[in-house]
C-alpha cells in the first residue's frame, strides 16, 4: 500500500499515464502530481490491455511506499476487460480506481467484488476507493443522485466531456474560445453538485490541450471558484499550474484569518460583523475556516501574529 501520508494531504492534481508505457510510468514520479491515474483503458489499446494490466501491477508493488497516491483506471465497469482488471490490480493495493463509463447504482457490484478480491488478497475490507468519471454516457446524467448512496468506498466524483460529446454525436464540447457548450456545462455542474451531496471530492475533467498554459490556469481558476478541488491532467507539464490552482494564495490566508479573527472578537450573540467595509456572517466563517484547514494541511506558512480582525464597532 502507499504511504498513509497520502491519506491525510488533499488532491489537487490526478496526472493520467498510459499503463503500458514503461517510460512514462517511471518518470510520471517525478511530475510532482498529487495522485497519479495509471490508464488501462482509453489510453492502451486492445492488444496492449494484458501487458498494461502486468506492468501496472509491478509498478503498484514497487511503489508501494510512494508518497504520491497511485490510483488505476480499469475499464468500464460492464465488460469483461475490468472484470480482468480487477483480478490482477486489487491485490497490489492501489489507493483507488478511476471508474470510467460508469452509472452510480454500478459500484454496488463493484463494491462487493472489491470486497471479495481485498479479502482473498489479505487487504482491509473497503480499503479500495472509487473515483467515478461520472458523466461520460448520456445515461449517466440521470445516474448523478445517486452517489450519495455509494458509501464509504466514494472518495470523489469527476466528469468527462470527450466520451459524452461523442455519445451525444456533439460536433465539439466547446465554442470557438475554448468555453464548454451547454449540456458540457450542465454536465460539470451537475458532476459539482453530486460531489458535494456526497460528501467526496470534486475534481474537474482533463483541458486536453496540454500546450496552452494559459488557457489551464484560466480553466483551474474557475474550477476553484466554482468549488471543485482538484483537476485531473494528461501531461506533466500541467502538473504545476494545476497545484497552484487549487492552493489558497497567502493574500487568501492572510484575509480568512482575518476574517476568523474578526468573528473571534465579535460578541457571542453576534450573527453578523462588520469587517473591512461589508457585513459578513456565518457562511463567511465557514469558508474562511474551509480554506485555512486546507492551507494547513497544505502545509503552507502562517501569516505574522500581528494580523487582525478589522471589527468595526
Amino acid at each position: 500500500m502507499a504511504s498513509s501520508a497520502c491519506d491525510t494531504l488533499p488532491i489537487r492534481s490526478l496526472l493520467f499515464v498510459p499503463g503500458d508505457s514503461e517510460k512514462k510510468l517511471e518518470r510520471a514520479l517525478d511530475a510532482g502530481a498529487d495522485a497519479l491515474i495509471l490508464d488501462l483503458e482509453d489510453s492502451v489499446a486492445l492488444p496492449r490491455k494484458a501487458a498494461a494490466r502486468a506492468l501496472v501491477a509491478e509498478f503498484l508493488e514497487q511503489h508501494a511506499q510512494a508518497t504520491t497516491a497511485l490510483w488505476v483506471r480499469i475499464n468500464p465497469p460492464s465488460t469483461p476487460l475490468a472484470r480482468d482488471d480487477l483480478a490482477e490490480i486489487v491485490a497490489c493495493g492501489p489507493r483507488g480506481l478511476v471508474v470510467p463509463k460508469v452509472l452510480a447504482h454500478e459500484l454496488g457490484p463493484l463494491g462487493a467484488e472489491l470486497q471479495r478480491l481485498e479479502l482473498d488478497a489479505g487487504l482491509e475490507a473497503g480499503v479500495t476507493q472509487l473515483l467515478p468519471i461520472a458523466t461520460e454516457t448520456p445515461a449517466s446524467l440521470f445516474s448523478l443522485g445517486g452517489y450519495t448512496d455509494v458509501g464509504p468506498r466514494l472518495a470523489g466524483l469527476t466528469w468527462g466531456a470527450e466520451d459524452l460529446s461523442v455519445a451525444l454525436g456533439a460536433a465539439s464540447a466547446v465554442d470557438g474560445d475554448g468555453r464548454w457548450l451547454f449540456t458540457f456545462e450542465l454536465a460539470r455542474a451537475l458532476c459539482l453538485a453530486a460531489a458535494h451531496a456526497a460528501g467526496v471530492a470534486a475534481i474537474d475533467t482533463v483541458y486536453t490541450e496540454f500546450r496552452d498554459a494559459e488557457g489551464l490556469r484560466r480553466q483551474a481558476a474557475e474550477a476553484r471558484r466554482d468549488g471543485f478541488t482538484g483537476k485531473l491532467a494528461i501531461h506533466p507539464d500541467q502538473v504545476a499550474i494545476i497545484n497552484e490552482a487549487f492552493q489558497p494564495s497567502r493574500a487568501e490566508v492572510d484575509a480568512a484569518h482575518r476574517i476568523v479573527a474578526a468573528f473571534d472578537q465579535a460578541p457571542a450573540t453576534a450573527g453578523a460583523v462588520a469587517h473591512e467595509g461589508r457585513m459578513l456572517d456565518r457562511p463567511h466563517l465557514l469558508r474562511a475556516r474551509r480554506l485555512l484547514t486546507l492551507a494547513a494541511r497544505l502545509n503552507l506558512p502562517r501569516p505574522p501574529d500581528d494580523i487582525h480582525g478589522g471589527v468595526e464597532r
